[in-house]
């Protein structure tokens, strides 16, 4: 049986993708070539409204994400649809380009698309880097430590005295002494299914 774990040892990142009018959390993000205007490649999930967004646009930024950045940005950009929410309207950004930068991050870097590839649940975006600046020399945020800290980060309080079973992709709780018995039904934030719930015991105020 194998064991897709083996690719957290692969170094990648946390990133904050933006383009116009929308953005997302991703991790598949790799430098391709140097030169001036280095070209850079982010995997997106054809599932993700981003993507969408992507192919209606020129442009695409990511914002690299350090240890102590703040977890309501990975909250917001990786467990919510810019379908039902306006993004940016509580996280702090600057405009570069046309596209909104996150300002709590270690630094950004704007691409011009020239090229996609298509696999069955991915689109690859490459895009010539047009513009860049590094914020802060700290150490990014890398995917195997997000994997380690994910609890830690999407943190969440429960109502003290009631039961609650709270999901462990994204921090979504939902309140009843046993979760909906449909098989059918999923976290109604991240879309997992049932089996990523945890329950909480009346006793317990955080998770």
């Amino acid at each position: 049986m194998k064991n897709i774990n083996i690719t957290r040892k692969i170094t990648q990142g946390m990133y904050v993708l933006t383009t116009k009018e929308g953005g997302c959390i991703v991790d598949a993000v790799s430098q391709i070539s140097n030169g001036k205007n280095p070209l850079i490649a982010v995997s997106v999930m054809k599932t993700n409204y981003t993507n969408q967004l992507l192919k209606q646009n020129s442009k695409f930024a990511i914002s690299v994400l350090g240890k102590e950045v703040n977890p309501e940005i990975i909250k917001t950009f990786g467990f919510h649809s810019a379908r039902d929410i306006n993004k940016f309207e509580t996280i702090e950004t600057i405009e570069v380009e046309g596209l909104n930068i996150i300002t709590d991050s270690l630094g950004y870097m704007v691409c011009e698309i020239i090229d996609s590839l298509e696999n069955d649940t991915h689109t690859v975006f490459i895009g010539k880097m047009i513009e860049a600046d590094v914020y802060k020399e700290e150490e990014a945020m890398s995917y195997q430590y997000y994997q380690e800290h994910r609890e830690e980060l999407l943190k969440v309080t429960t109502q003290k005295g009631k039961t609650a079973w709270v999901c462990t992709v994204c921090g979504y709780v939902y309140y009843g002494e046993e979760l909906p018995k449909e098989d059918t039904w999923v976290c109604p934030k991240c879309r997992m299914d049932k089996t990523y719930f945890k329950k909480v015991e009346e006793t317990e105020i955080n998770c």
